[in-house]
């Protein structure tokens, strides 16, 4: 069974910083490109930033110098930090599991709030 389990959201202050994590199981983690996207009500999903099997990186024009996407294959993590955040930012972010070596596999983890306000 697939899991990708995302955590490290919350309420911060504008100008603060968090750090998102997504533990992924169930897959072989080394295959896959992951991404965070995010999302907030009546409005399309986005990407905000993606990490390749091999780990080259891309990131929202809107987050570039704000956020890092990283991985580390040995946990089977990605990570999102996110620094000098801001009331934009708020949304629910979720992780997404895209496998790149063999067959075509997609998969979503169940989001995790970040809030951004004084």
């Amino acid at each position: 069974q697939v899991q990708l389990v995302e955590s490290g959201g919350g309420l911060v202050q504008p100008g603060g910083s968090l750090r998102l994590s997504c533990a992924a199981s169930g897959i072989i983690f080394r295959f896959y490109a992951m991404a965070w996207y995010r999302q907030v009500p009546g409005k399309q999903r986005e990407l905000v930033a993606a990490i390749t099997s091999r780990g080259s990186t891309n990131c929202a024009d809107s987050v570039k110098e704000r956020f890092t996407i990283s991985r580390d294959n040995a946990k089977n993590t990605v990570y999102l930090q996110m620094n000098s955040l801001n009331p934009e930012d708020t949304a629910v972010y979720y992780c997404n599991a895209d496998r790149e070596v063999g067959p075509k596999r997609n998969f979503w983890g169940q989001g995790t709030q970040v809030t951004v306000s004084s």
